[in-house]
């Protein structure tokens, strides 16, 4: 989580939009990621040169040192933030609308990249010389201030804070998830690097992005030395869908920013008959909407067939039942209704998944979670799609820390079951005789049948009582008759003092 200072900085930048006449929260948010996204475009081809130069690979800058804009050619260091923010106020604000804007707005534009789509219609809207220059300035220092916090995702932490500015946000139900939650998933599902991964419901590309850096992280020679593998990565591995164009240009400018060059992002309403994917990727990762309703008509028909529902979260489970490939694996994050929900359609969908695929996991989350945005109490299911059945035991763990406190503050506690969750995912074999009164075990598929088709922890957690022995009565009042006698003798000597 943001500091309680680089908060102050971030309204200190929003002050300044709003006294430059930029009062819509999405057009400032706009203008900033566009701005984030100049500065983080320089830090990028630095540190992908320097990759290029470590693994004795060649890399040519997008800043060459010619680059053409429009019928003009200009150096093309001069649209680097580090070199232009020093510029006086006139001149950058010349630099910025006529050469930096125009060159964000081309980068890709002889491919049909997600960058290219949302970027077409940018537009740049700081007023005069003055504001630019303080918002340079300001982001400046919040750049500084993210680079002293040593956190693995400070920028996604910022992105976060950012669109809580957004009123609509609560409204849509576009829940930015927490990070470490991510980064858990992506963990516990290891992605390889032939994998074809999607976010039906990607909103900022939070679980693309993760799953990502994962793969540079741990499979770094496998991918980038080899041409195929590397190509797939860039170009093919990534793919997400959302209804909101502003959420789609954060989402493509955070994919480019983390080094993807060409994600397949693109405006969907997923639900739909829009949307044709069956059959077609290894891996999902989502976090889908699951705030209210929607219109039955608008609904693919094949995703009714499953479950007959307008619930959001039940369609979007039988939606990546039919988008993933057989043997293709799911980790998403549902509220606690869609475990325990009694409905014809809550029942159809565990039914489905217990019965047809191979649920393997089910990792209960405090409701705090999700704080401050929402306090619903959510869970992550894991299951493979297999169309012939195969579960035969299913993981439950229940999740009592995730390293932040549970209330709207979130500050960091020492408490966090997250290792342990990766850990023991990882070793399942050594969670056969774990009691039901630990923190997991396993949970054969005919108890669950019997029960319904009932996911919910509750149901199959022992508590273990541990009696109390209290000492008798006459003992107790011996006590209090005794407490009584020192509080008068001790009221006694007060009235003395006040004398």
């Amino acid at each position: 989580m943001i500091t309680g200072e680089l908060k102050n900085k971030i309204d200190a930048l929003w002050d300044i939009f709003a006294a430059g006449g930029l009062v819509n929260p999405l057009e400032v948010i706009e203008q900033i990621t566009y701005l984030m996204f100049i500065h983080d475009l320089d830090d990028s081809d630095n540190i992908r040169a320097k990759e290029s130069a470590m693994l004795g690979l060649p890399y040519q800058s997008i800043f060459v040192e010619e680059v053409k804009i429009g019928e003009r050619t200009i150096d093309g260091s001069q649209l680097k933030w580090s070199v232009f923010h020093d510029f006086p106020a006139d001149r950058m604000y010349s630099v910025m609308q006529e050469w930096v804007f125009p060159f964000i707005k081309t980068l890709h534009s002889d491919k049909n990249s997600a960058y290219s789509k949302y970027m077409d219609d940018a537009i740049f809207k700081l007023p005069t010389p003055l504001v630019l220059s303080k918002v340079v300035d300001s982001l400046d220092e919040i750049y500084k201030m993210m680079s002293e916090i040593q956190a693995t995702d400070v920028r996604g932490d910022v992105y976060e804070y950012l669109l809580s500015k957004i009123a609509q946000s609560g409204r849509n139900g576009q829940f930015r998830t927490p990070r470490h939650i991510i980064r858990m998933m992506v963990e516990m599902m290891n992605p390889s690097s032939s994998e074809m991964i999607c976010d039906p419901a990607c909103g900022t590309s939070g679980f693309l992005v993760a799953a990502g850096e994962y793969l540079k992280e741990t499979k770094k020679e496998e991918i980038f030395f080899d041409k195929q593998k590397k190509d797939h990565y860039m170009n093919h591995m990534f793919h997400g869908y959302d209804m909101d164009r502003t959420m789609l240009r954060i989402g493509a400018m955070n994919m480019m920013t983390h080094g993807i060059d060409n994600p397949f992002i693109e405006y969907r309403d997923s639900l739909s008959d829009q949307n044709g994917d069956k059959d077609k990727y290894t891996l999902i990762l989502a976090n889908p909407p699951f705030k209210g309703s929607l219109d039955a008509e608008s609904v693919s028909g094949d995703l009714l067939k499953v479950c007959k529902t307008k619930k959001t979260e039940l369609l979007f489970l039988a939606l990546f039942l039919r988008m993933l490939k057989i043997g293709g694996r799911c980790a998403c994050i549902v509220p606690d209704g869609v475990l325990f929900g009694s409905s014809t359609a809550h029942k159809a969908i565990r039914k489905e998944i217990v019965e047809n695929q191979r649920l393997e996991a089910v990792v209960s989350m405090p409701s705090g979670v999700f704080k401050p945005y929402a306090g619903v109490s959510t869970a992550i299911l894991i299951f493979t799609k297999t169309e012939h059945g195969g579960t035969d035991q299913v993981w439950f763990y229940d999740m009592a820390a995730d390293g932040l406190s549970l209330d709207d503050k979130r500050s960091p506690i020492a408490e966090n079951d997250i290792p342990d969750i990766i850990e023991r995912f990882k070793h399942l074999d050594r969670e056969v005789d774990r009691k039901r009164t630990d923190k997991s075990f396993l949970v054969p598929k005919k108890e669950i049948v019997e029960n319904g088709y009932d996911l919910s922890i509750n149901k199959y957690k022992e508590v273990e009582y541990i009696p109390v022995e209290y000492p008798p009565t006459s003992e107790i009042m011996a006590n209090i008759r005794q407490l009584e006698q020192e509080i008068g003798k001790e009221m006694d000597e007060l009235e003395k003092l006040l004398e």
